[in-house]
């Protein structure tokens, strides 16, 4: 007999989040060993499963204006905030 959990199963690395997935066209790990080492260290101490292609384009966007280091990983650390505001739903605890 199947049991019912009450805790809907998390799909991949998501977790409970609610985003929503996308599909890429490129191949993930070929864009993350191109990026600069910085922004490859911000990605793993992340909060959240960052696509390499989502941080290169805040990345490139923040340093095209000009702006530093503690610049750009303010702004990644924003971007994530504002992520992780969007993606608090009913299955977050």
């Amino acid at each position: 007999m199947p049991t019912s959990s009450a805790r809907p199963q998390s799909t991949g690395n998501l977790g409970e989040t609610g985003l929503k997935r996308r599909k890429r066209n490129e191949d993930p790990m070929q864009t993350y060993d191109q990026l600069p080492r910085d922004l490859r260290l911000w990605i793993q101490s992340a909060k959240l499963p960052w696509s390499p292609a989502s941080c290169r384009r805040v990345w490139q966007k923040t340093k095209a204006r000009g702006d530093s280091l503690e610049q750009t990983l303010a702004s990644l650390d924003r971007a994530e905030a504002a992520t992780l505001a969007r993606g608090i739903g009913p299955r977050q605890i």
